[in-house]
């Protein structure tokens, strides 16, 4: 690599949430991601963590002027038919996604998190 070469790595969204307990209900119950690390500057402060599942990055804040709620990101899965059948397993109150095909090559799962915030989990049909 040349020292003047510029290479861009896989960004890192961040939700905004609103209730820690709510989030990590979704997030580590429901789809199985881990926490990372939680920072918060006292006890009574907004957190701010980390979850991860396997390659996949995401952060949490409570902090208002973080971002905005309502965000929308995709995720390539490999295997979307066990991630469904695991969702589909849990029974959470919230969320019962299916598969969706679409028009542009893909299969899909969406789910939304208890702060508006979306997720598309696909895979491209072959």
């Amino acid at each position: 690599m040349k020292t003047d070469e510029i290479r861009l790595k896989t960004p890192t969204p961040i939700f905004r949430i609103f209730d820690e307990e709510k989030a990590k209900e979704f997030y580590l119950t429901f789809l199985e991601f881990k926490v990372d690390w939680e920072f918060r500057l006292e006890n009574d402060f907004p957190i701010y963590m980390q979850v991860s599942f396997d390659q996949c990055i995401i952060q949490l804040t409570e902090h208002y002027g973080d971002c905005c709620p309502g965000a929308s990101i995709r995720i390539e899965v490999k295997n979307l038919d066990a991630l469904h059948t695991k969702l589909s397993s849990k029974q959470y109150k919230y969320a019962r996604p299916g598969i969706e095909k679409t028009p542009w090559s893909t299969r899909e799962i969406r789910v939304g998190d208890p702060f508006g915030n979306r997720i598309v989990f696909f895979e491209y049909i072959k």
